[in-house]
């Protein structure tokens, strides 16, 4: 588990081994969500990144119902 701090400057450091495993890059902006006391650091990516993702994927039937 890597630990980082906050700056004076109020900035956080991510840990290159993170950066290197996600794939981050300089500039990426972040959706922060806070959930029970704990600020979690989405990265967002670019529409065009996921495209393909779901190709072949069947929509219908896809809810777990027991109506």
């Amino acid at each position: 588990m890597e630990s980082t701090m906050l700056s004076a400057d109020f900035q956080v450091l991510i840990p290159e081994t993170i950066l290197k495993n996600l794939n981050l890059k300089a500039g990426q902006k972040f959706i922060c969500l806070i959930k029970g006391g704990i600020i979690n650091l989405i990265p967002q990516r670019d529409i065009q990144s996921v495209r393909g993702l779901l190709r072949g994927a069947k929509p219908d039937n896809y809810r777990d119902r027991t109506e």
